[in-house]
């Protein structure tokens, strides 16, 4: 199907990572008198308004796309955009054409406030370096822009991750791969932080879906001098671009691509894993469970509990496979609804009888639990089948 002139437009919208966006103008049989999308830390939330009331809803980053899709211009003729640099207004004519206008945004960037600048970060926030830069967190002078203060956080926060899972690494040179990278704010820290300020031996592959965002990000990494550092096109599920990784970062990766990231993670031997998962629609598809059937007929409630049990399903497979895992807060849930990481560490453990058994006990209550939900996550058959090919 062809893509249309306003489907194109919103797709470049996506891309310019909008902060806000304002719909006016109601149509069709559209409810609300307007909307409003504004942008947490890596995700979304959408305003709905009546003439009394006032509906939210949390996404994240990745659904972007398809909810601007459905507001504009179905349920509204008229959308206000606002990035960084610009404000781009949209406007379906009579006659349902596109109208688009671009105007320079001349509101002067805020830097963080003083409550903020007397943290002590990982990373220092009073004279970021040009990386920071380029990518949008900080202005010219170095200074963290106020509007991404909470992406500063993340990164932070990413980052004391990192240094405690490898800080009594001994291997020389480090192999890391980030599946479903998008516009690599991580990716570029994560360069930054183990090979400019610690110094490693590092190469770091970053794999995402977009044509144009693997040139941008293969572009900023030429132009920084990052030579270490590639940025690769493809999927996930079938990526065979190494057969080797030391660590595996997949942070948002909807639905099914965490599943793919981590059996290819486990595949791969990676003696760390760090996966921020995303859109955990499976299980909720899937469970039937007699006992919670009071429970699991509200929606939003099954919703989030099929969203726990996904994770906490993987972070036992994971353990199955021999790693020490746990599942910790990324960042505050103020900031997105999506804070849960997994964090795996191959255990040193050697392959005896005590560590068979203790495996297939982990197997064991896996299975049961499975049947009790009548549910079959597809990391679990990504890594039987694994094993069988062994």
């Amino acid at each position: 199907m062809t893509e249309t002139e306003t489907e194109s437009f919103l797709r470049d919208m996506v891309a310019l990572e909008v902060e806000k966006i304002t719909f006016s103008t109601p149509c069709g049989e559209n409810i609300y008198k307007k909307s409003v999308i504004r942008r947490l830390n890596d995700g979304f939330q959408a305003e709905h308004f009546t003439e009394k009331q006032a509906f939210h809803e949390n996404f994240p980053v990745c659904q972007l796309e398809e909810k601007l899709n459905a507001l504009f211009p179905t349920l509204y003729r008229q959308a206000h955009f606002v990035t960084e640099k610009y404000f781009y207004d949209a406007k379906l004519s009579k006659k349902g054409k596109l109208l688009t206008n671009r105007t320079k945004n001349t509101s002067a960037p805020e830097k963080m406030n003083a409550h903020d600048r007397k943290k002590n970060y990982i990373i220092d926030a009073e004279n970021l370096p040009p990386v920071f830069c380029e990518l949008g967190v900080a202005g010219a002078d170095g200074k963290i822009l106020r509007a991404k203060f909470d992406k500063f956080r993340q990164i932070c926060r990413f980052t004391e991750l990192l240094n405690d899972v490898l800080k009594d690494e001994k291997k020389e040179e480090l192999h890391l791969v980030d599946f479903g990278c998008g516009k690599s704010y991580l990716t570029f820290a994560m360069y930054y932080y183990l090979h400019e300020l610690q110094h490693r031996d590092i190469q770091v592959t970053g794999l995402d879906l977009k044509t144009d965002v693997i040139q941008h990000c293969n572009e900023l990494a030429e132009k920084l001098g990052y030579d270490r550092l590639k940025f690769e096109r493809g999927d996930i599920s079938t990526y065979e671009g190494t057969d080797v990784a030391d660590m595996v970062v997949t942070l948002h990766a909807c639905d099914l691509a965490t599943d793919y990231a981590l059996d290819k993670a486990v595949k791969w031997g990676a003696r760390v894993i760090l996966a921020v998962p995303c859109c955990q629609h499976e299980l909720n598809r899937q469970i039937k469970c007699d006992p919670l059937k009071p429970v699991l007929k509200y929606g939003i409630i099954k919703e989030r509990v099929a969203a726990l049990l996904t994770d906490a399903l993987r972070a036992n497979l994971l353990e199955q496979q021999g790693y020490e895992t746990q599942i910790l807060e990324f960042i505050d849930m103020e900031h997105t609804p999506k804070n849960i990481l997994i964090r795996a560490v191959k255990r040193n453990q050697k392959a005896d009888q005590k560590e068979s058994v203790r495996r297939q006990q982990i197997e064991a209550s896996i299975r049961k639990c499975e049947a009790e939900l009548r549910v079959s996550p597809t990391l679990g058959h990504l890594l039987d089948n694994q094993g069988k090919t062994e």
